[in-house]
């Protein structure tokens, strides 16, 4: 099958410089974002459903710039004033950086890793100099795992659920010509089957990042051609540039 259209299941970029348009220049497809997906803050009758009194903490941890529109909603909802000795942890500098929109960047309580990852050495040592805060880690609804790694270090948290994640269902004049389907959550995953229950007999490539994304898929009776993060392809672009690639490759030995 000849691949024309691929569907990144993510918001369209700012600019025209994403590394996707690149590669669907270089193999001649058109690439589009569109989210299976969407982000909704709890409201404060959700949220005090929890029984979490916020101006208890003094420090929050944050890994997704969703949280933090959800945490300052929330505090306005409720009128709730934060602090300025309120600290913030983020897992990465992009995520801090997106402080801006409601606080004062200052370094003396804004710290950030660089991979995206509670377990990362620079924030677990920022987080452990900093043991007798009390800290509120802000997640989504769809939080799931087993073992946390803030568990491993020093610090009290308490985990507070301050956003949900739904699916950004398709209108149903929406047209959906898409050769390849990137996925990068089990949400997304869910989201498709939901809009499209029988894509599995269309004969649709699909690619996906991180092994619950991957495990989602194949539990959905789905077949997964091509995955990332790994040695070989350590993120989904290089994933989708070598898939694309060998398909390449393989349509002009077969018209040999």
């Amino acid at each position: 099958m000849e691949i024309k259209k691929v569907l990144v299941s993510q918001p369209k970029p700012s600019n025209d410089k994403s590394p996707y348009y690149d590669i669907g220049d270089k193999y001649g497809v058109e690439v589009v974002f569109r989210p299976f997906i969407k982000v909704e803050g709890l409201t404060a009758k959700e949220f005090r459903q929890q029984r979490i009194s916020i101006p208890e903490y003094t420090a929050i941890i944050f890994t997704a710039k969703a949280a933090i529109d959800a945490f300052f909603h929330i505090c306005e909802e409720m009128r709730i004033t934060i602090p300025d000795t309120m600290k913030y942890f983020c897992t990465t500098e992009p995520i801090a950086l997106y402080l801006q929109k409601y606080t004062v960047y200052r370094k003396r309580k804004i710290f950030h890793g660089t991979t995206g990852k509670l377990d990362d050495p620079a924030l677990v040592q920022a987080l452990n100099k900093n043991v007798k805060e009390k800290f509120l880690y802000a997640v989504s609804d769809v939080y799931k795992d087993e073992v946390c790694p803030l568990d491993k270090t020093n610090i009290k948290y308490t985990k507070a659920v301050m956003y949900r994640t739904v699916s950004n269902d398709f209108e149903k004049d929406e047209p959906f010509d898409y050769d390849v389907l990137l996925f990068f959550s089990h949400a997304g995953i869910d989201s498709l089957l939901k809009n499209f229950p029988d894509v599995k007999q269309r004969g649709i490539y699909i690619g996906c990042f991180g092994e619950s994304t991957v495990k989602a898929a194949i539990e959905a009776g789905l077949n997964v051609d091509f995955q990332a993060p790994n040695p070989k392809t350590p993120s989904m672009t290089a994933a989708l540039d070598l898939f694309l690639q060998e398909h390449v490759s393989s349509k002009e030995e077969e018209s040999k």
